[in-house]
């Protein structure tokens, strides 16, 4: 398996965090169960090679589409295949969803739309052009490319938090939301209504996300110790740590560790 993120050019920062590649190969009669946990950033997402199925439990799965968008989410997914496959994604600022293409971020926060309901006939237009591209590097050229154009129509707003999105982000979910208020002018009520209309999370639970996600690099360590974590990641006890965790990961942190997961996982490393 090969992982891969590449910068965006600067004009598209305030926007893209990074493009990223996944490719693996699957054996004959093998299969690839990937886990997508709480993400504080919205995907816009390009399966070129392979197909995902997204499984919901009881033995069920539904088809996961070729390409579209994953919400910021507060909820774990679960998605297998059994063909080698290759994906290209574009990870984004929660705030760029509703910027660059019209769309609420309430609508899109723990939902995963195709690209065709979406952009209509763009979405597809789009879609074939990445699916046909030599390779990862004219994928990025043509994403940039589109992007671009989408930034030319984004009109200024006279009032926005998307630095308090990222100064969240920054500090790693150990922020308060009244400190937050306090920096951008507003009360904690307004702040609160802004902020979700923008990321499509109250900022409360929005920082929990982006906290969780801060544990991984930590979890990487040599021989982690789960209270030390939990009290440099700012969470009050290790009781709390594994609660948000589960909430967030769909298991624990000890089985994690342990290997005992059979998944591979995703966080904004």
């Amino acid at each position: 398996m090969e992982y891969k993120t590449i910068p965006p050019p600067h004009s598209l920062a305030d926007y893209v965090r990074f493009f990223w590649t996944l490719e693996a190969e699957v054996p004959i009669g093998g299969h690839y169960i990937h886990r997508a946990m709480a993400d504080g950033c919205s995907e816009w997402l390009f399966h070129y090679q392979g197909t995902f199925r997204e499984v919901l439990g009881q033995n069920k799965t539904d088809k996961s589409f070729t390409s579209g968008f994953q919400g910021q989410t507060s909820r774990y997914r679960r998605f297998v295949t059994d063909q080698t496959f290759g994906i290209f994604g574009v990870y984004l600022y929660p705030h760029a969803l509703p910027a660059l293409f019209q769309i609420p971020a309430c609508e899109v926060s723990n939902q995963m739309p195709d690209s065709r309901s979406v952009m209509g006939k763009k979405g597809d237009e789009l879609e074939n052009r990445i699916m046909t591209a030599k390779n990862n590097e004219q994928r990025v050229a043509i994403l940039s490319a589109y992007l671009h154009s989408k930034l030319q129509q984004v009109k200024s707003e006279p009032y926005s938090l998307e630095h308090a999105i990222k100064d969240i982000i920054r500090m790693k979910g150990q922020v308060s939301v009244d400190e937050l208020a306090s920096r951008h002018c507003l009360s904690k009520r307004h702040f609160e209504r802004k902020f979700k209309a923008l990321a499509g999370m109250s900022p409360k639970l929005y920082s929990r996300v982006v906290r969780f996600q801060s544990v991984f690099p930590e979890l990487n360590q040599v021989r982690p110790s789960l209270t030390e974590i939990a009290l440099q990641c700012g969470y009050y006890d290790q009781s709390h740590f594994i609660q948000d965790f589960k909430k967030f990961a769909g298991f624990s942190p000890g089985a994690f560790l342990r290997g005992n997961t059979t998944e591979t996982v995703n966080w904004a490393g």
